[in-house]
């Protein structure tokens, strides 16, 4: 329907800014006031959205923005500071979530494929809701900040373990490719994926953006950056990794240019405007009649999840030897699941 996307956005965004107001009087953080506004406008609340998808999908751009601009500000010192949140962190968070949620699946009589596939899905968590409040504290630098994001990285990294274990753990359904040759086609794409990325990285993006600002034209300049940006993340994405991760290299690959803040100034408008659509979007997938009608069960699996993985993320920072008080912010901060789990499923 011809301008139905541009009603929507009109409705969203000025539901959203009484919402977030209203919140912001009783000191709420604003990413709460989108997820509500999602709720409220969503097809499950009072369906005043009619191209949910097409806003989805401008969601996506947020996203996008967000990580790159995360990883504009991330110098070389910060970035082998995390390498042990990551590799050993992240690896300890992954493994006991994956074998908690095998375990408790496996008491409930869920077959053992199904229960590690359950287990795997619960230990993702979000990278943009968990990036955006620790942005919006100016966290992000802090001991909890990057142990918190190299956990997450090594969540992303580790989706495509998850992919190729898939045959052993799954029938695939009827005429479908076989799931082993799918994961190890992922495993290849990943490979080409992160060649490119290398390769460019060295010897195409430092001469593009040098030519680019030579010229001193500001659109130019932004174009460039975006190519950049968009074209990194589509190549994760065509790899089978996320969005989130191809934009969190991109701004990497910029973050040791001279024009990192010239590009941080560039984007961060579309950046706030984009990734409050993120979170509306995740709030449209709320459906409150059944919550309405199963109001304890969901209140039990909700409160088992971020306990659960609460104290998991949270041992997992204790072996990084970080004081009690920032391993429990690090597990709470992870507590949640996050929106590539769907995509696992």
């Amino acid at each position: 329907m011809e301008g139905a996307l541009l009603k929507d956005m009109v409705i969203i965004y000025a539901l959203a800014a009484g919402v977030v107001y209203l919140f912001h009087r009783v000191k709420l953080p604003p990413v709460v006031g989108f997820l509500l506004t999602g709720v409220l406008a969503g097809p499950h609340g009072f369906g005043l959205i009619s191209s949910v998808h097409e806003v989805e999908t401008l969601a996506e751009i947020g996203i996008i923005l967000l990580l790159f601009t995360i990883g504009l500000e991330f110098s070389g010192a910060q970035l082998k500071q995390m390498q042990r949140p990551a590799l050993l962190g992240g690896s300890l968070q992954v493994g006991l979530t994956v074998a908690a949620g095998a375990g408790v699946a496996l008491a409930l009589g869920v077959p053992p494929g199904q229960a590690v596939f359950m287990g795997c899905i619960l230990a993702l968590s979000s990278t943009a809701i968990v990036l955006k409040l620790l942005q919006d504290k100016a966290a992000l630098d802090s001991p909890r900040g990057r142990t918190s994001l190299g956990m997450l990285l090594f969540q992303d990294v580790a989706v495509v373990g998850m992919l190729l274990a898939m045959p052993f753990l799954a029938t695939a359904p009827a005429g479908a490719k076989p799931l082993g040759e799918v994961g190890w086609e992922l495993l290849v794409k990943g490979l080409v994926a992160m060649g490119l990325i290398l390769a460019g990285a060295r010897w195409v993006f430092p001469g593009l953006m040098n030519r680019m600002a030579a010229t001193r034209n500001r659109e130019l300049f932004i174009i460039a950056v975006v190519v950049v940006l968009f074209g990194v993340a589509w190549l994760t994405a065509w790899a089978g990794l996320s969005l989130a991760l191809g934009a969190f290299l991109a701004g990497l690959i910029l973050a040791g240019s001279r024009y990192s803040h010239q590009a941080i100034g560039s984007v961060i408008p579309m950046r706030d405007l984009f990734t409050s659509l993120f979170f509306v979007s995740i709030g449209m997938l709320l459906d409150l009649r059944f919550l309405a009608a199963h109001p304890g069960w969901v209140a039990l699996g909700a409160g088992l999840v971020l306990t659960g993985k609460t104290l998991l993320a949270g041992a997992a920072a204790l072996a990084l030897r970080l004081p009690l008080r920032v391993a429990l912010a690090v597990g709470l901060s992870l507590s949640q699941v996050g929106e590539f789990s769907f995509v696992l499923a």
